[in-house]
């Protein structure tokens, strides 16, 4: 039987990787598939997420979630739960569900308040980049994710404002 594949989403700053990491200690095997880790596998020509949509970006983009579609297959197949984490709308996901014929697919929104995800982002560290530059970003994209889009798409949407990363695996995993 296969593992469960997780799909973490919502905008930059909500703390899908904390989220993927503490959730994924709670399995025997686990494989965390960041979307942008795997962009950032490009050597040349890498194209940055701008909110013009670049279509260079676009194709970038699903090229990775491709990927990523892909590494859930063959290590879920393996024993293995994985977390796939990106800023993912329900329309992405369907597109990576033609992958995932037969896996235990699990979609979560994550979707603090704005204030709070600001908050989350600035106080990041280990970042290639300054987190900063996101911040305009976060605004755009929090606008643009209503969580009533998700719910009706079937995903399961928890607002992690109030919640500690260990509260938020919690109620995953019930």
């Amino acid at each position: 039987m296969n593992s469960p594949v997780w799909v973490l989403s919502g905008s930059p700053g909500v703390g899908k990787s904390s989220v993927a990491r503490a959730l994924l200690q709670h399995y025997p095997r686990g494989l965390h598939l960041p979307v942008d880790d795997l962009r950032e596998l490009v050597v040349s020509g890498l194209v940055h997420p701008s909110l013009d949509h670049q279509p260079e970006a676009v194709r970038q983009f699903a090229l990775a979630r491709r990927a990523a579609a892909f590494h859930a297959r063959l290590y879920a197949g393996a024993g293995f739960a994985v977390v796939v984490d990106d800023v993912l709308w329900p329309a992405d996901l369907e597109a990576m569900r033609a992958h995932w014929d037969g896996l235990d697919v699990r979609p979560v929104f994550l979707c603090p308040t704005l204030d709070v995800t600001q908050a989350r982002n600035a106080a990041r560290a280990g970042k290639t980049f300054d987190t900063q530059n996101l911040v305009p970003m976060i605004a755009s994209i929090h606008l643009a994710m209503p969580p009533a889009d998700y719910l009706e798409a079937g995903w399961r949407v928890l607002d992690t404002s109030n919640l500690s990363l260990e509260q938020t695996v919690k109620l995953l995993l019930v």
